[in-house]
């Protein structure tokens, strides 16, 4: 790993004096550079065979390692080869959040994860400062200026990737010596960036340095591993950098990976027009020979050619589409995780698609009735006439039978109605006829579907349809609140405590639905549903616009629950806590 310095200082060759000369006129400068230190401190000069040479596979593998890890804030840059120096302010779904440390990469994922079925978009305060891979901190003005940065950091060819599955558990220390093996000084390394400007040193020839042992290095899990010299250090850090490139894509893995499941758009721009709102949605499956379908909205079926090719710039996805020229270039795979890969091209042109087992792109008529007929369906969303009346259909799931029969679970009793799918020029639609329901007697055109989801659209209303299949910790909810009689111990509407108004009120749980309240000289009488949505909601209809009970008709999350106690909360749009209820068992 080392220069030999024997053999190297030949003193039968005169080539080699003049070379050593050179040198030793280079470290007595660095000793006059270094003499401010104030005291020696005593190391044992190493085996000549220890010394790291500014060539050897050693110097090479602890330079990589060296490196700035970009991974560890994909979630705010996206992209592994820089970092966003923290402090850093992002914006998600409306809520400002400053990261102060990793630890705080963490909120923003909890905000992600409270919605099942939302993008999770997050927008960064410019300016901001990046730290490349070689620890150089470069100043962002604005998401234009990002965007071509990491395309082009994407772009450079790097004679060593930098590798992230493990770390010198610092600090460290390298004992500086000249020539003739006299130390002249010890250097303590305490960070990465420190190791990564020492290690420049020593591949430029600057220094002569040996690595005092012994040395821990820490792997991802945290397992610690110690090496006692330079053959142990290499070995570790070679098997943990193939640990490594087993999680790095290739062209061929990334092949297969976008062949596995189609891929659902959720951020478009094209030419610097952000046309998300166009094309989301939009399902794109990538298939054997190079043929890609995409199906529009209205269940419209394009195909097109597809292919990836391996660049000095990277990995490039073309895709080709006679009738959508939006989509037909060659874009740049800027970024690729787990479920999310994100394409680019300079002039403001950007997607990132969203991977999806369960959609079915090819939508069809027996298909559809089969998926209804499954288990029970919950109105998620209905907008009509630019109207929200999902509320109305808090607690009363559909359930689609045989022979075209549709019933509504309503306060514990099944009302029944006539459904049918139906096959239009625009594609598959379906069709609800419920006695007092006239929300739902419409033609619905069918825009997505999935095995636990369906959307269906008309002109300008909208209708979302939530799978609730027998679940065992949701059913074993509804159990918990079937089993008492229960009060409200708590009522919180953003800072405004109205638990006094819930006085005297005992409310119970029915397991056919049925929800009943009384108190306060008063009967109330609902319906009431659990199910699960990234954990356990409850449903809650009392189907009145009188206080106090309309302040429960709203879909809660769980939060926590005992046999005597519950907690529920309410979130908006934009993931803010708006609603508390605690219900006691009495």
């Amino acid at each position: 790993m080392f220069y030999n310095q024997k053999a190297m200082f030949n003193p039968k060759t005169q080539t080699m004096k003049t070379f050593k000369t050179l040198l030793l006129l280079t470290f007595f400068a660095l000793l006059m550079f270094t003499s401010c230190q104030e005291e020696a401190v005593e190391i044992t000069p190493p085996d000549e065979s220890e010394t790291l040479a500014p060539e050897s596979e050693l110097t090479d593998l602890m330079s990589a390692t060296a490196k700035n890890d970009g991974s560890k804030d994909n979630i705010i840059d996206g992209t592994s080869c820089i970092s966003v120096k923290l402090p850093v302010v992002v914006n998600v779904r409306g809520i400002e959040i400053r990261i102060d440390t990793e630890a705080d990469y963490a909120k923003i994922q909890r905000l992600y994860d409270e919605f099942e079925d939302d993008i999770d978009r997050l927008d960064i305060l410019f300016p901001i400062t990046i730290v490349t891979a070689d620890h150089e901190e470069i100043v962002i003005e604005d998401v234009e200026q990002l965007s071509e940065f990491i395309a082009e950091c994407k772009d450079e060819e790097e004679e060593e990737k930098e590798i992230r599955c493990i770390d010198f558990q610092f600090p460290i220390s390298f004992s500086v010596f000249d020539a003739d093996f006299e130390v002249i000084e010890t250097v303590e390394i305490e960070s990465r960036r420190e190791l990564h400007r020492f290690m420049k040193r020593v591949k430029n020839a600057e220094v002569f340095a040996s690595l005092n042992f012994p040395v821990n290095m820490i792997l991802k899990d945290g397992t610690v591993l110690t090496a006692q010299n330079n053959e142990q250090l290499k070995r570790i850090i070679e098997n943990a950098k193939d640990s490594c490139e087993e999680n790095d894509f290739s062209k061929e893995r990334l092949e297969n990976y976008l062949k596995a499941c189609p891929w659902i758009v959720f951020e478009f721009n094209r030419d610097g027009t952000n046309s998300t709102e166009q094309y989301a949605e939009y399902a794109i499956n990538f298939k054997e020979d190079n043929v890609v379908t995409m199906r529009a909205r209205n269940g419209d079926i394009l195909t097109g050619e597809w292919k990836l090719t391996r660049t000095r710039r990277g990995i490039l996805l073309n895709m080709a589409f006679e009738n959508l020229a939006d989509f037909t270039l060659q874009w740049l795979l800027y970024d690729f995780e787990d479920g999310k890969i994100k394409v680019f091209e300079e002039g403001g042109n950007r997607i990132i698609l969203k991977r999806n087992c369960d959609v079915l792109i090819d939508i069809t008529k027996e298909r559809v009735k089969n998926f209804l007929k499954e288990c029970f369906w919950r109105v998620d969303t209905l907008r009509v006439n630019n109207i929200h009346k999902q509320n109305t259909y808090i607690g009363t799931p559909l359930k689609f039978f045989d022979d075209n029969v549709v019933k509504i679970r309503v306060e514990g009793e099944l009302i029944e109605g006539t459904y049918d799918v139906i096959v239009r020029p625009g594609g598959i639609g379906l069709e609800i006829d419920l006695e007092g329901r006239p929300d739902l007697k419409l033609q619905w055109l069918i825009t997505f579907l999935r095995e636990d989801l369906i959307k269906l659209s008309n002109e300008n209303n909208t209708f979302i349809l939530r799978r609730r299949c027998p679940d065992f910790q949701a059913d074993d909810f509804g159990f918990l609140l079937g089993d008492g009689v229960w009060k409200v111990g708590s009522y919180m509407e953003f800072d405004a405590d109205l638990t006094e108004s819930f006085e005297g009120i005992v409310i119970a749980f029915m397991q056919n639905g049925k929800i009943l309240a009384e108190g306060q000289g008063k009967n109330f009488f609902g319906s009431w549903f659990a199910y699960r949505n990234e954990g356990i909601y409850l449903g809650m209809n009392f189907r009145t616009e009188e206080e106090p009970m309309i302040l429960l008709e709203h879909r809660w999350k769980v939060v926590e629950t005992s046999p005597s106690v519950i907690e529920l909360k309410q979130y908006n749009a934009s993931g803010e806590i708006i609603r508390r209820l605690v219900l006691e068992n009495m």
